[in-house]
């Protein structure tokens, strides 16, 4: 490529280098000095020089070795220190800053700044000679700092120019190290010195060396061109940020001017928005590794870990339950029938050394407290393993009375403790126990409505549960580890049963059953208005107090429990139905005979009639006629007698309230036999229980209106004594309210006539109207041989207020003769004591026979 014209611009940016130091004075030429063509001693050319394997030796005093200029790897660079000075040229950014003087002593140029010989920050020079013989060039003997002061100008100024040192003698002329390429120099001039004289020039770009001179080794553009003169690279040089040394004083070749040094940069301060930015990448690593952490223990814990865990904690931990207050069970009026008191349990914690030492001894002293043997309680007391955890609670007995709990507590059995407890009492003793029923040892229902409604009455037992020490240490650590749950007491239950007639209605029932040889006896007193069940007793009772002591047949509840064939009771809900269809009125006459029968089986009346007789519907209830009910059944089909049934309440559990309740059982119309036809009309063939048979009563008593009988009146919350009513009962239409008025009437014959089945079931002034019935009770699905009779009735008939439902299981014996006289004493008591106004009319006058 053809040479750069001198008047170019600059190809590197107008910027300085970071670190550039302003210019210095440049070095006059060895001409200029004398002319002596003596080496400085100070420069950076003397100091440096480098060898063929491109290390650097100091080499102070003395020429470079030309031996070694046919080196083929690095040949030697030579600045020029003479030679004519290049013309002054012009740049951007120029100060007017002085050029380096071109030409030996020109005296226009002596004022600028020259760079004929550059400082060490330009090019150092070297002696401008060719190594092969060619005559050295001079070079400038200025000193080190004199070498130094090249030309780079001060920041602002532009970079030097890329030139290589041109010209010299022949091929081997090497322009200076004015060529080096620098930052600085003086803005908008460019210093070029011309270098040692030659035919031949070649370009060439000086190579930059460490100390911070970029040179431009000269490259050949291999024309043939001459130039007159001596070429020289141009460039710029670096500046120290110093100016001429002291030793630089007095020297030949050295200028000095009166530029003033620019002041170095200040120290950079730190950068507040990276300092908050790098905080605040910290602050959040750190949370990120403390939630990470907080993860792994919760979280990434292994499950043998957390089991060890929990095994430590628990064999440091004690559990006592706290028990729950239990509800209470109150009749209608609030009078309680079973409730709890406060008491005391007692209860060994195994994990006492001190225990283990001496069992039998504590056995022993605490038995005759407690009234347990000490056999059982030296089993309760032996260590126990339960799910991989040793137990460190176990009752010896509950509901210990307060004053045996003192005693205990001054003998200071060790590992042996108190606690509050409670115990169930029932004031009435066998008042309505087989109703009520009782509670175990963990005060949880067993039998009765207490089992029936144990959730209700129970509540939510309370825990306490606090760390304690071991060996002699086993109590609890204070400011350990304790945490307490209160216990939630239970609800209270409020019965329909009214004590008082509950207890005259036992007291009747237990002296009928008694007199008559009854083995189970039973009797419902029901609400006719309300379905409420009044009195409900059996036969045997148990003191609900000591429920171990009686036998599991006295503790069942017989109204609820027993289930026998209604007998002719039955007949009553054949003849309403017979009469809601409009098949009969009260008036119609039906035609009998001594017998009739059905299929195989013979059904003969216990009062046999004429074959042909007629019968009224009334003389048909009095005498209890067994062919007259058939007849009708007859007339109504199996399909509506099952029908019928149904809606009287039989088939089906009553859920009056208490467990274990029997649904009884019905005969479906596509069962029957043929002597289905004659047995299911007159109450066999059927099973029901006596709750069943008085709540259909309850339906003809209620205009024909069939209402659930029930036992739960409301319940009283434990919390804050709020009382919630119990749902209403269920209710359904049976009978037409005439075709019921007309089916009491007719019932009243059976007490009133004097030859009636139930005559001994009359009170005086009051009107009665009920039915006799004699069947069979079932026991595991087998009729017995004894008789089950049974009397239901109500009264006053014309609007009764009380339906009451007897029933006997006897050897020999009728509804009429068995049941019949404690249904009259009951109801008597029941009208008496609710102050029932007696009957103002006369019951109606009945034919047997039109």
């Amino acid at each position: 490529m053809a040479p750069r014209d001198d008047d170019e611009t600059p190809r590197r940016g107008s910027q300085p280098r970071r670190g550039a130091s302003r210019d210095v004075p440049a070095e006059e030429t060895d001409e200029q000095a004398g002319g002596s063509g003596r080496r400085g001693r100070n420069s950076i050319g003397e100091a440096r020089a480098y060898t063929p394997r491109g290390r650097t030796v100091a080499e102070r005093g003395r020429l470079p070795r030309t031996g070694r200029n046919t080196d083929p790897f690095r040949p030697a660079l030579q600045v020029l220190d003479g030679g004519e000075v290049a013309p002054q040229r012009r740049g951007r950014g120029a100060r007017g800053d002085q050029a380096a003087d071109g030409g030996a002593g020109s005296p226009e140029k002596s004022g600028k700044s020259e760079k004929s010989s550059k400082s060490n920050e330009g090019a150092t020079g070297r002696d401008g000679g060719s190594r092969d013989g060619r005559a050295p060039g001079t070079r400038n003997s200025g000193g080190r700092d004199d070498d130094r002061a090249g030309a780079r100008d001060d920041r602002d100024g532009p970079r030097g120019d890329r030139g290589g040192a041109r010209g010299g003698n022949g091929r081997d002329g090497v322009g200076g190290r004015d060529g080096a390429r620098g930052r600085g120099g003086v803005r908008g001039d460019r210093d070029t010195a011309r270098g040692g004289e030659g035919t031949r020039g070649g370009d060439g770009r000086a190579r930059s060396i460490r100390d911070g001179v970029r040179g431009v080794r000269g490259r050949d553009d291999g024309r043939d061109r001459r130039r007159e003169g001596e070429r020289a690279g141009t460039g710029t040089s670096r500046m120290r940020r110093r100016g001429p040394s002291a030793s630089d004083e007095g020297r030949p070749g050295v200028r000095r001017t009166g530029r003033m040094e620019v002041p170095a940069e200040p120290p950079k301060l730190a950068n507040s928005t990276r300092r908050l930015r790098l905080g605040t990448v910290l602050a959040l690593s750190l949370f990120v590794t403390i939630g990470m952490r907080l993860v792994v223990l919760q979280v990434a814990t292994s499950p043998s870990e957390v089991n060890s865990l929990l095994e430590l904690r628990e064999k440091r931990l004690s559990t006592v339950e706290l028990p729950a207050a239990r509800g209470s069970i109150l009749d209608v009026n609030g009078n309680v029938l079973a409730h709890s008191v406060e008491a005391r349990y007692i209860y060994a914690d195994p994990e006492n050394a001190d225990l283990q030492k001496d069992i039998a001894g504590i056995a022993a002293k605490l038995a005759p407290l407690v009234g347990i043997a000490p056999s059982e309680l030296i089993e309760n007391m032996q260590r126990k393993q339960v799910l991989g955890r040793w137990l460190r609670f176990r009752y010896l007995a509950r509901g210990v009375d307060i004053a045996q709990a003192d005693k205990i507590e001054a003998l200071e059995l060790p590992g042996i403790y108190t606690h509050s407890d409670e115990r169930r009492d029932v004031p009435g003793k066998d008042l309505a126990a087989n109703l009520i029923g009782f509670t175990g040892d963990d005060h949880h229902g067993l039998e009765g409505l207490e089992a029936r409604y144990d959730d209700l009455l129970h509540g939510t037992d309370g825990k306490r549960v606090f760390e304690v020490g071991k060996g002699d240490l086993n109590v609890p650590i204070t400011g350990g580890y304790e945490s307490y749950t209160a216990a939630q007491p239970g609800s209270s239950l409020q019965l329909t049963i009214d004590q008082e007639v509950q207890y005259r209605v036992q007291q009747i029932l237990d002296a009928e059953a008694e007199e008559k040889g009854a083995t189970v006896a039973g009797a419902v007193v029901l609400n006719a208005k309300t379905g409420e069940i009044v009195a409900q007793a059996s036969y045997p009772s148990y003191n609900a107090a000591q429920p171990q002591a009686a036998k599991p047949t006295d503790r069942i509840d017989v109204p609820t429990a027993v289930v026998t064939d209604p007998g002719s009771s039955h007949k009553a809900f054949i003849l309403g139905a017979a009469m809601q269809e409009g098949l009969i009125d009260k008036d119609s006459a039906i035609t009998v005979g001594p017998a009739i029968k059905k299929g195989d089986t013979v059904f003969k009346d216990s009062h046999q009639q004429a074959k042909g007789t007629k019968l009224t519907l009334a003389g048909l209830l009095a005498y209890s006629s067994n062919v007259g009910t058939i007849e009708i059944g007859d007339m109504l089909g199996k399909e509506k007698i099952y029908e019928y049934q149904q809606k009287f309440g039989l088939g089906q559990k009553t859920n009056e309230g208490m467990p274990g309740e029997s649904a009884g059982e019905l005969l479906k119309p596509e069962d029957w036999s043929g002597s289905a036809y004659g047995s299911v009309p007159i109450g066999h063939s059927v099973s029901a229980t006596l709750v069943q048979m008085a709540a259909g009563y309850g339906a003809i008593a209620n205009d024909g209106v069939y209402i659930q009988p029930h036992l739960i009146k409301a319940t009283i919350s434990g919390a804050d004594g709020k009382v919630t009513a119990a749902a209403a009962p269920e209710t359904h239409r049976v009978l037409d309210t005439k075709v019921a008025s007309d089916l009491r009437e007719l019932l009243e014959a059976v007490v009133e006539d004097g030859e009636g089945t139930g005559t001994a079931a009359a009170i005086q002034g009051y009107r009665v109207a009920g039915k006799t019935g004699t069947g069979k009770m079932l026991v595991d699905g087998q009729y017995t041989s004894h008789n089950a009779s049974s009397f239901v009735g109500m009264a006053p008939a014309e609007n009764p207020q009380f339906v009451i439902a007897v029933s006997m299981d006897v050897a020999t014996g009728t509804g009429g003769e068995v049941a019949a006289p404690a249904f009259q004493q009951m109801m008597n008591y029941a009208l008496l004591h609710y102050r029932v106004l007696p009957s103002g009319t006369k019951a109606p006058t009945f034919k047997i026979h039109p």
